[in-house]
């Protein structure tokens, strides 16, 4: 087997949660009286946490009391909405079972707020697991390489066993400044042509393509990237 860990990005790598966080942006916005974000305004937003997006979604110049009260309102309101609309993309819960067969160990590192990744984990993937981190005081967020390295540590895998798989630029610097692998999906949050620019090497379309690698050393299928004008 090629690597023994996999570890996942959750937001638009496992998880298509853009609906969500758009809903709950927009809900805090409404609160303090803000204009709402499109939902593709949204999809660039994210990837560097929640208090990141809200600092993107307010209007420019907001203050920081400001922000933090939308952050707030944020908070609470998608701890109750986190799970209205978001799905696992197609074929990741086969991806997690084959390479939960296979021996393969499997965790997750988001930046989104801890309260969100455990919830969802445990909604989608209960017991799929072994780790699963998200943001939390005290610890830098991606891509710093500080929550990875703690994954390496407790679940006692060499990093050059590991790989890291995410669907961002943020998770390319990640398993970057980790020392790591990684594969990049072109299904997530961001353009191939994007992601190819920003130093992706291996990059797939298709969840099985996952499998291949890491079980079986396999390498992805060329990825036609559209020339943009």
């Amino acid at each position: 087997m090629k690597y023994t860990l996999a570890i996942f990005d959750l937001d638009g790598t496992i998880l298509n949660t853009l609906e969500d966080l758009a809903d709950s942006l927009n809900a805090a916005l409404e609160q303090s009286g803000y204009p709402g974000r499109t939902l593709e305004e949204v999809r660039c937003f994210v990837g560097n946490g929640i208090r990141k997006l809200i600092e993107r979604g307010v209007p420019e110049g907001t203050d920081e009391t400001a922000v933090s009260q939308v952050h707030k309102d944020f908070t609470e309101y998608y701890k109750v909405h986190c799970a209205d609309k978001t799905r696992p993309y197609e074929g990741i819960l086969d991806l997690l079972t084959g390479l939960k067969k296979a021996g393969c160990k499997l965790a997750v590192v988001s930046n989104k707020a801890d309260y969100g990744v455990q919830e969802l984990c445990r909604r989608y993937f209960d017991g799929m697991f072994d780790i699963a981190v998200g943001e939390r005081e005290g610890v830098l967020k991606k891509p710093a390489p500080d929550s990875v390295n703690e994954v390496l540590r407790r679940l006692r895998v060499r990093r050059e066993d590991a790989v890291y798989i995410g669907d961002s630029e943020v998770d390319i610097e990640t398993a970057a400044n980790a020392g790591m692998d990684h594969i990049i999906v072109d299904w997530g949050f961001r353009k191939a042509e994007f992601l190819k620019k920003r130093g992706a090497k291996v990059m797939v379309s298709r969840p099985e393509e996952i499998e291949n690698i890491c079980v079986r050393g396999g390498v992805p299928r060329n990825i036609k990237i559209r020339k943009t004008s």
